[in-house]
């Protein structure tokens, strides 16, 4: 069974809750996203650290729930 955008977002959430998350449906068949999260834990990790912290919120969901997830790691500016 294919994993909607609101799981997605929610398995995210719960790995990092000030995350901002975009969801597109790459294919219009709930198997194929591209995700662009902001998030300030990406702070000081670089993009593979980051990128491992997205994949270990799916709780190993890629692969078998969630077939295909092109992801952007964003890290907000610092304000000052």
């Amino acid at each position: 069974m294919p994993m909607s955008s609101i799981d997605i977002k929610k398995f995210i959430k719960e790995k990092l809750p000030d995350a901002n998350i975009e969801i597109n449906d790459l294919a219009g068949d709930n198997n194929h996203y591209s995700a662009v999260i902001t998030s300030s834990v990406f702070i000081g990790k670089n993009r593979i650290e980051q990128h491992q912290l997205v994949h270990s919120a799916l709780k190993n969901k890629l692969g078998s729930e969630l077939h295909a997830l092109t992801i952007k790691t964003v890290t907000p500016k610092l304000k000052g």
